[in-house]
């Protein structure tokens, strides 16, 4: 196991934490929707990766406290992003599931935030996208931690 805390090492998560950070800042700021907060997005995010799910199970995944989840919920239906159903085992629970119009708002961010990240990549020499290529499926392993 690397020394996080002395010499390169410790360096080198240092500016792996503030790279991250700075990209991440800047690709929020290529949002379609701006009335979205960034947690509302995430919610969306989750429910088109991972399927619908329980407030509560989305409260776990996005890390949020479920009194938080059940108004971001009613916030995203009441802007006609995803609806509430009864839960198929449990009827005291309710199921989010997203809309067609959350999955066409998040299409067109991903398509949105990609080419801007194509205009970047495409300034990076051979050796440079290789080597970021090679380092996508680990920073995706991390972000999933």
């Amino acid at each position: 196991m690397p020394d996080l805390t002395h010499g390169d090492d410790a360096a080198a998560v240092n500016s792996l934490r503030s790279a991250v950070m700075r990209l991440s800042r800047r690709l929020k700021h290529q949002r379609v929707d701006e009335s979205l907060s960034p947690t509302e997005m995430s919610v969306l995010g989750t429910l088109a990766r991972c399927g619908s799910a329980t407030p509560g199970e989305l409260a776990r995944k996005e890390h949020v406290q479920p009194p938080s989840m059940t108004r971001i919920v009613a916030l995203l239906e009441g802007k006609g992003l995803v609806r509430l159903e009864p839960h198929p085992e449990d009827r005291r629970q309710k199921v989010v599931t997203q809309t067609e119009q959350a999955e066409a708002m998040l299409e067109e961010s991903r398509r949105k935030r990609n080419a801007w990240l194509a205009g970047l990549v495409d300034s990076l020499d051979e050796d440079e996208w290789a080597k970021l290529r090679a380092a996508a499926p680990v920073l995706e392993k991390l972000a999933h931690l």
